[in-house]
């Protein structure tokens, strides 16, 4: 017996690539993915905002995965954008969400490295200023989507998504200068 693969709704997915989904989480042939970006430029499969995703129907998706966007988004605009993310997912769903560690760019500045490389990453040397404040290469070439207009800490993060009214938040702090949350909504929760 086959099972048809689960939804995932990758949002802010930028330009198709191999590789650009967590393969320890979302294993290949087992999830359908579905791209989301407000930039047509890479294509996406729904063009949309994170803070109105409208095209997207209440429930309708197994797993939201979100690399590094909701620090693209006004501080003012994340608790609409966590919404939407809690709205589109099924029961028993989950978001998967990573962003910018403040808490370990802080601890650079202090040690006065703003500019100095922090780690490589595909779109080349990563600092300081760039986790702070956009991928500055990215900004330069005239991508003002890269640009970045708020940040989280590990408390910070988790407490934008219980406000939200997801269940089972985790947040973890990775090596590489990144938050990694999970958050579910819970299997008897009703869309809301």
């Amino acid at each position: 017996m086959t099972h048809d693969p689960r939804l995932l709704l990758h949002v802010g997915c930028g330009p198709a690539a191999p590789g650009k989904l967590p393969p320890q989480v979302f294993a290949p042939g087992a999830w359908r993915e579905i791209r989301l970006d407000i930039d047509p430029g890479v294509a996406p499969d729904i063009l949309a905002s994170i803070t109105d995703m409208r095209a997207v129907a209440d429930g309708s998706v197994d797993a939201v995965w979100s690399a590094h966007n909701l620090e693209h988004l006004p501080a003012h605009e994340v608790p609409r954008a966590l919404a939407e993310f809690r709205r589109v997912l099924k029961p028993g769903g989950f978001a998967l969400i990573t962003v910018p560690d403040l808490q370990q760019v802080a601890a650079l500045v202090a040690a006065d490295r703003l500019a100095e490389p922090a780690y490589q990453s595909p779109a080349g040397p990563i600092a300081p200023l760039d986790m702070l404040y956009g991928h500055g290469a990215a900004i330069a070439a005239g991508n003002g989507f890269m640009a970045h207009r708020t940040g989280f800490t590990a408390r910070s993060l988790e407490a934008a998504l219980v406000a939200a009214r997801f269940d089972a938040v985790q947040v973890v702090r990775d090596q590489h200068f990144a938050l990694w949350a999970t958050a579910q909504v819970a299997a008897a929760a009703l869309a809301a």
